[in-house]
């Protein structure tokens, strides 16, 4: 007999409420991104580079980043927030170190979920290894790439060059999301008039303020609502690209992320198939790669939405896109350098398997106490 309560089982049993649902919270991030851009004019007018003087230091833009996401444990949503800023007048320069922080700080949700292993000492070594070696390739990806992006600006020039190119071209260029602007244009407007009850700066305050909470909700019920429709499937996927090489593994984990929108998802969905010894770390590894690659879709469909500064705002999202691609590219690619997150997790994971108070020292400590403390330091001695 069918079971008739499993929706998830194919694309066909999915609801088509669930669908619509699914498009209009693509809407609604699109609209909100396109609110806070408006939003930041209004309030910083012509003063925007002052308003983030404290993050001209790029340390300090890489704190925000990582302190950002660890707190709200979304990367989507810090990205999305960073790409309507940018369309609002926030450099591209000063914004790039802020997403770089982002990418580390996405990672304490998976390490978070290792800890339901912890009563097992087998089980949570495994699983804290698998999810830290996130932690150590986003940290690596940094070390090596933020001083290479300061001295050359590389990623800055590069997205700027396909931003160009991507809107130069009429056929696939700006014209290409007139009917996207037709459609969110008059709710943005009527926000824009709501808010006129406020006197400056407060009404770009207000904007800004609604676009946060329209984000929030969107991309949280978008992901609710993608896990309900296409998890089942994303498992399915996972286990039969298990065992297949490094490039099926990038791949699959890339692909599955961007169906769900959200890395967190899917390195929740591997850290306890590792804690069970379904998978390898070696297995896992590219899984991991891929979801960043993957991430990088949600502030894509951001920059849809800005109307004006719209280069400016898909150029920080495809730097978002060449800087993950580029961290897979280089260290995934060097043996040497693909060694070092895998050792990096097993080392801190076999510590965390005797000593389950470093487990949480270290989560502190890496995602709040040290980035804290590095932004105090900068404030009052800018580098």
């Amino acid at each position: 007999m069918e079971n008739s309560t499993d929706a998830r089982v194919t694309p066909e049993k999915i609801p088509t409420y669930i669908w619509i649902g699914i498009i209009a919270l693509v809407y609604l991030l699109i609209v909100a991104v396109g609110i806070i851009s408006d939003g930041f004019k209004l309030a910083a007018g012509d003063k925007a580079t002052q308003l983030f003087q404290f993050a001209t230091n790029p340390l300090a833009g890489l704190i925000v980043g990582t302190l950002t996401t660890a707190l709200i444990q979304s990367s989507s949503t810090v990205t999305s927030v960073i790409v309507g800023l940018v369309a609002g007048g926030l450099p591209v320069t000063v914004a790039v170190p802020m997403v770089m922080g982002a990418n580390i700080g996405t990672t304490i949700t998976n390490t978070l979920v290792s800890l339901g292993h912890i009563r097992n000492k087998e089980e949570f070594r495994s699983a804290f290894a698998a999810a830290t070696i996130h932690d150590f390739f986003n940290l690596i990806c940094v070390i090596i790439f933020l001083p290479l992006e300061i001295t050359t600006h590389f990623l800055e020039k590069f997205a700027s060059f396909f931003a160009n190119f991507l809107f130069s071209n009429t056929s696939i260029g700006f014209n290409g999301f007139d009917l996207i602007q037709v459609a969110t244009v008059p709710v943005i407007n009527l926000l824009k008039v709501a808010t006129k009850t406020f006197s400056p700066p407060w009404d770009g305050i207000a904007l800004i303020g609604s676009g946060l909470i329209l984000i929030f909700v969107s991309i949280l019920y978008m992901g609710k609502l993608l896990k309900l429709a296409i998890v089942g499937q994303a498992k399915t996927l996972l286990k039969s690209a298990i065992g297949r090489g490094s490039l099926v593994g990038i791949f699959s984990g890339m692909f599955v992320t961007m169906l769900v929108q959200s890395s967190s998802t899917t390195t929740s969905l591997i850290v306890p198939l590792a804690g069970t010894g379904l998978l390898s770390l070696e297995e896992i590894y590219p899984f991991t790669l891929g979801a960043n690659i993957g991430t990088c879709i949600t502030a894509l469909i951001a920059a849809t939405a800005v109307l004006n500064n719209h280069l400016a705002a898909m150029q920080i999202a495809m730097v978002h896109l060449f800087f993950n691609v580029s961290g897979v590219t280089l260290i995934y690619g060097t043996p040497f350098l693909r060694r070092l997150p895998i050792l990096a997790a097993q080392t801190l994971a076999k510590v965390a398997s005797y000593r389950k108070y470093i487990a949480f020292v270290y989560i502190f400590s890496v995602f709040f106490l040290i980035p804290a403390i590095l932004l105090g330091i900068t404030s009052y001695h800018p580098f």
